[in-house]
């Protein structure tokens, strides 16, 4: 499996921790892909992509783009690709008051969960999607496992 990490950031990424972390997820949730790409980008770029693909021109944190249905049969798979924003990371940490580790892997854990089928449309999801964070940030601290 290709689990490919493109930071186009400041910010120093151990690549390492990232595919450890979308490896880890993806056994546990018992998930088949050949590739899967973490991109992080600043801000700017973050709400560029947010416009194009939501029409939505405001700043996020982080945003998933299926391309395969999880486990779908391909010749080759792709689940599909995550970007995630450091800028937005460090503002949320402080407003929150958790690390910018625990912030960034929450954000890489919440775009896998869009990837295999969750979504944050209505509270329903939204409740559902939360209680799968929790579980799967519980896992991966128990397996001490972060950035």
């Amino acid at each position: 499996m290709i689990i490919s990490i493109i930071n186009k950031t400041s910010l120093k990424i151990e690549e390492k921790k990232v595919k450890k972390i979308v490896d880890t997820f993806l056994k546990k949730e018992k998930i088949k892909t050949d590739e899967i790409t973490v991109y992080f980008v600043d801000e700017k770029t973050i709400k560029k992509l947010h416009k194009r693909f939501f029409n939505d021109p405001s700043s996020t944190d982080c945003i998933s783009l299926p391309i395969d249905k999880p486990n779908q049969k391909n010749i080759y798979h792709v689940l599909g690709e995550i970007f995630v924003c450091p800028d937005v990371a460090i503002k949320n940490a402080k407003e929150f008051k958790t690390s910018l580790c625990d912030e960034i892997t929450l954000y890489i854990i919440h775009s896998l969960l869009h990837l295999i089928g969750y979504d944050d449309i209505n509270e329903k999801d939204i409740q559902k999607i939360r209680k799968k964070e929790k579980e799967i940030s519980l896992y991966m601290k128990k397996k001490n496992i972060s950035l």
